[in-house]
């Protein structure tokens, strides 16, 4: 499934929430954000989510939510009014040990996650929308993926909610990481699971990696 293929479909989405007054148009560039965002506490770190800084809600209520879903701009979602509690189960476990049943609180969304980017202005919809839609349409029960995406499933499962999708089991993983601590990954030249192989590195060997009995 290419995402180039699905922008329809994402464009659909992004109108079921436009047409819901749960998105609005935000033109703060990174540097607009980082300045917003540390102002009201100086001598304080601003505050983090899964995206990186949280968005202090600069242009929410900037622009018009009337008329057609707006083009070529980015899209945000209005935690603020979208948020509810929901929950999702957990079969493997977050960062600190969360498993089961994991809960998440409106006030934790509106807190801690805040107003998502859902679409940028030179792509018709964000990693959360696409890879939200893309696991429905192709009928996936169960994600499994590392702990690093932990925090932005709650992202993921409000969509599914807002948009009525279903919601897939998920299971996170500890990640892989080299003899220094470092987190293995692709962007950074790391090595991959077959090099291991040609290496003559063992199963065995690469469970002691994961920390697996």
């Amino acid at each position: 499934m290419r995402q180039s293929d699905r922008l329809p479909a994402y464009q659909t989405a992004l109108d079921t929430l436009w047409q819901r007054g749960l998105l609005y148009p935000c033109t703060c560039t990174r540097r607009d954000i980082a300045a917003a965002a540390s102002a009201p506490q100086e001598g304080t770190a601003p505050p983090f989510g899964p995206d990186g800084l949280i968005y202090p809600g600069t242009c929410r209520l900037a622009h018009a939510r009337t008329g057609p879903l707006p083009q070529n701009t980015a899209l945000r979602l209005d935690m603020q009014a979208a948020a509810q509690s929901l929950s999702f189960l957990e079969t493997g476990s977050g960062p600190n040990g969360q498993t089961g049943e994991i809960e998440n609180s409106t006030d934790d969304l509106i807190r801690n996650v805040g107003d998502i980017v859902l679409s940028r202005c030179d792509f018709s919809g964000s990693y959360h929308l696409s890879v939200v839609l893309d696991d429905a349409a192709q009928n996936i029960t169960h994600v499994i993926r590392g702990q690093d995406l932990f925090e932005a499933t709650k992202i993921h499962v409000l969509l599914q909610a807002l948009l009525n999708l279903p919601t897939p089991i998920y299971h996170h993983h500890r990640l892989i990481r080299d003899d220094t601590g470092k987190r293995l990954a692709k962007r950074d030249d790391a090595r991959a699971i077959t090099k291991y192989r040609h290496d003559s590195t063992t199963l065995a060997d690469i469970r002691a990696l994961l920390n697996l009995p």
